[in-house]
């Protein structure tokens, strides 16, 4: 994913930053403790796409 794109995204909850987390493929938000799926390079910033991370969550 290319790291402008990465500099203007925000989570879509929260209008907090995100980490591209590289290996499982998506955008981590760690105040909504939610990761947003990236599928064929194209982030899918809808909550009802999102993943919630388990608490305890440290990736």
């Amino acid at each position: 994913m290319e790291n402008r794109l990465l500099q203007i995204l925000v989570c879509p909850v929260c209008k907090g930053p995100l980490r591209h987390d590289r290996e499982h493929q998506e955008l981590i938000c760690m105040a909504d403790k939610l990761a947003f799926p990236i599928r064929d390079g194209v982030p899918v910033m809808l909550e009802g796409e999102a993943r919630l991370l388990e608490p305890d969550a440290a990736r």
